[in-house]
């Protein structure tokens, strides 16, 4: 399978903010029962026959340790030519983004070089008519996110949604944590850090096309440290192809503070350091778990 770049810049996030304004007016009037719909036992069959008997839609559900995997097949045409092109400014290249966490050390590793900044065009939009499967499904999931019993330490508190085009062999991914749904729908974070937060991957494949059952994907148990991991790497790309910041930004600073904002959001502590490197200067920060923790983000 092979990865695509971010070409569509806002589409995915635009379509999910509209859709989940709309889906909080029918949420909030249907959460406030004292007791959970949903529990990890029945999470799968019952989120499965939601999206089948009231919104219409088949879908591939399956619970890997405390992720649950949400595979929605589509067989038509997800992208679309955009009538109105939308531009947007291009200041660095990034040639590597790496974040792994391994033996408890978060490794970070990146490329990124500035380039001459010049004006882009968004090419590509999302077909409305064919993703809104995608967004029933999104509807089905948020009901039973805020249907779930609150403390549930068992899980599912990761969830992945894939939505792939099986006709063209493209799909895209998004892994998200269950309370940044609650903490976005409530208004306690914005949905541009919402967006920052549930990390989006596209890929395409021949082993994508036709594939109804989700056959390709490995269902596989992620965990927090691999989240966050991962949700680090997301970051650093929007930061740097969105892009956020000025061609004159200090590139290990801007990641380094991003890295342990990250780590604080989650209070995550299962680490014992984190440790930067910088691939074009080979400049390298190397921090233990207390110091990335206290250390002041400015």
């Amino acid at each position: 399978m092979t990865r695509l770049r971010l070409f569509l810049k806002n589409s995915t996030s635009t379509a999910r903010n509209s859709l989940c304004l709309i889906s909080l007016l029918l949420f909030f009037g249907c959460s406030s029962s004292i007791e959970p719909t949903y529990t990890k036992e029945n999470i799968v069959e019952s989120l499965a026959n939601l999206c089948k008997n009231e919104y219409k839609v088949d879908v591939v559900i399956k619970l890997a340790g405390k992720t649950l995997w949400i595979y929605v097949p589509i067989d038509a045409d997800l992208i679309a030519k955009e009538d109105k092109p939308k531009k947007y400014s291009e200041r660095f290249a990034i040639e590597e983004n790496k974040s792994i966490l391994k033996d408890g050390v978060f490794n970070l590793e990146y490329k990124i070089k500035i380039v001459p900044e010049k004006e882009l065009f968004q090419q590509y939009k999302y077909n409305k008519e064919n993703i809104e499967k995608a967004n029933s499904v999104w509807k089905a999931l948020r009901r039973v996110i805020f249907s779930m019993k609150h403390q549930d330490r068992d899980g599912p508190y990761l969830f992945c949604m894939v939505t792939a085009d099986i006709k063209n062999g493209y799909e895209t991914k998004e892994t998200f944590y269950y309370l940044d749904i609650k903490k976005v729908s409530y208004e306690f974070i914005s949905w541009t850090e919402y967006q920052h937060r549930a990390v989006e991957d596209t890929s395409v494949g021949l082993e994508i096309i036709g594939d109804k059952e989700g056959r390709h994907i490995t269902y596989k148990d992620i965990s927090m440290g691999d989240f966050i991991a991962m949700q680090i790497q997301h970051r650093v790309k929007l930061k740097f192809q969105k892009p956020e910041v000025q061609q004159n930004a200090d590139i290990d600073k801007e990641i380094l503070k991003l890295a342990i904002n990250t780590v604080r959001i989650y209070g995550f502590k299962d680490f014992s350091f984190l440790q930067l490197k910088n691939l074009l200067t080979e400049n390298r920060i190397f921090l233990n778990r207390a110091a990335a923790l206290s250390k002041p983000i400015d």
